[in-house]
């Protein structure tokens, strides 16, 4: 899970279809696309997933999953494959039945999208009247029939102030999960909408801080120097011992080691804010994307980085974040151009 690094799962977009419009999408979700996937080639899609050692948790997402005709059928093979299985949703669909009906299932996960917890501030951002409120209810739907809750939220200028108190309230619903997704300037996200650095190492400090009360566990995203910040706060240049059994925890950036993204269509991306096509299911299994594709195993390598990430003391427990390199230089490997933690390493 995020800069943890594990478990190692892939993302599956299963439909671009969406009810809402949020401002921030890096999919630009709305309408289905014409190209998507068919039930019988996401059952071969799973089947493929299954045959990957390291794939037992599998997340699905959009666009909303819960607008595809057949996501019962799909979650119910990919349980019947062995698959833990997390339901990335607005919410907005989600009823007090289809949560219970998921709960019969087995799904572990259902990861519900809140912007803020104030109506004003979630509907601006989904340009959807009326989505607060149904968020809302799904949110204790999902409690109720007992399955795990993870809120996630994009956070970027429109709603930073608002996070404290959504913390405060994941933690009065007993989220077990809170994932606060630093906003990536892809899709319908741009740049004016990113915070700043000086926002950017606010967020990560308040993130710290909220931990040692809140219920959830809270995971910034998009913010792999996170780890390596938490380090720097009790030692500015950590011992070899202290960083090697850093490293053997802390992954940072896990587009495509910890994570591959599977579009509609069956293109294969290390993460959804690299949008570099490692391949596509339908002309190629998965397992021989995940193993041979160029561009993972150039990710997986950190001696392949640019810039300030290739020579940082925190290069193998942060690595600088992938997709933001990408949207910023059009280049994955090049420096992350929102670190605030460069220590160049001794030679």
């Amino acid at each position: 899970m995020g800069c943890i690094g594990f478990p190692i799962h892939p993302v599956w977009e299963i439909t671009n279809a969406c009810n809402l419009r949020c401002k921030q999408c890096h999919a630009s979700s709305g309408k289905p696309l014409s190209d998507e996937l068919t039930t019988e080639e996401g059952k071969r899609l799973l089947d493929d997933m299954a045959a990957i050692s390291e794939f037992r948790m599998l997340a699905l997402a959009g666009g909303e999953p819960l607008l595809r005709k057949d996501i019962v059928e799909l979650v119910s093979y990919a349980r019947w494959l062995g698959f833990e299985i997390s339901i990335a949703t607005n919410g907005t669909l989600l009823t007090p039945q289809m949560a219970q009906d998921f709960k019969k299932m087995g799904v572990a996960n259902i990861a519900i999208g809140l912007n803020a917890n104030d109506k004003k501030i979630h509907e601006k951002i989904t340009q959807m009247p009326s989505s607060f409120e149904r968020t809302k209810q799904a949110i204790h739907a999902t409690t109720e029939a007992g399955l795990n809750l993870q809120i996630n939220t994009t956070v970027m200028k429109e709603n930073q102030e608002a996070i404290p108190d959504l913390l405060d309230f994941a933690s009065e619903v007993n989220a077990q999960i809170v994932l606060l997704y630093q906003l990536v300037p892809e899709g319908r996200g741009e740049q004016q909408m990113e915070l700043n650095i000086a926002s950017y190492r606010k967020l990560l400090n308040m993130a710290s801080q909220n931990q040692r009360s809140n219920k959830a566990i809270i995971e910034p995203i998009c913010s792999p120097q996170y780890w390596a910040y938490l380090m720097s706060q009790n030692d500015r240049k950590p011992s070899r011992i202290r960083m090697r059994l850093a490293e053997t925890i802390f992954k940072g950036c896990v587009a495509g080691s910890g994570l591959c993204y599977i579009k509609p269509n069956g293109d294969v991306w290390p993460c959804p804010f690299v949008p570099i096509t490692a391949g596509n299911v339908r002309h190629t299994p998965l397992i021989e994307i995940w193993h041979n594709s160029e561009v993972f195993n150039k990710l997986r390598d950190r001696a392949n980085l640019k810039g300030k990430c290739a020579t940082c003391i925190y290069k193998n427990i942060c690595g600088g974040c992938r997709g933001r390199a990408y949207a910023h230089y059009g280049d994955y490997l090049a420096e992350d151009p929102f670190c605030f933690l460069y220590t160049p390493a001794k030679d």
